[in-house]
């Protein structure tokens, strides 16, 4: 399982479409555990552009603070599963907790 989260200050940014960058996180998911993270710099955010680029990435999750509902459809139609309502955090930890299923996630902060 691979899992994107988008980043600003080192922490997850709030809105994936306005963070620096995007923390790749490659997992093993029947270990609970990370193998590896790579940081990458997106292209420019426009609509259906960082969907198709983090499913070029090999992302299938993406956890996020917030996230309108078209960008939610365009993730769904690249086959990556969609978390919101992530508290910001360390974008390492945040994945732990993930993969443990311990991510207490709440509501979207995103309504558009």
């Amino acid at each position: 399982m691979n899992i994107a989260v988008p980043v600003a200050n080192e922490q997850l940014c709030m809105h994936f479409g306005h963070c620096e960058t995007f923390a790749l996180f490659r997992t093993d998911a029947e270990k609970q555990e990370i193998i590896s993270e790579e940081n990458l710099t997106p292209p420019a955010h426009e609509p259906g552009v960082l969907p198709r680029w983090l499913h070029e990435q090999g992302a299938n999750v993406i956890i996020a603070g917030g996230m309108g509902q078209r960008a939610q459809q365009l993730f769904a139609a690249n086959d990556i599963k969609v978390v919101v309502g992530a508290p910001t955090g360390n974008p390492r930890e945040l994945v732990t907790a993930y993969l443990q299923n311990k991510l207490e996630s709440g509501e979207n902060v995103c309504d558009h």
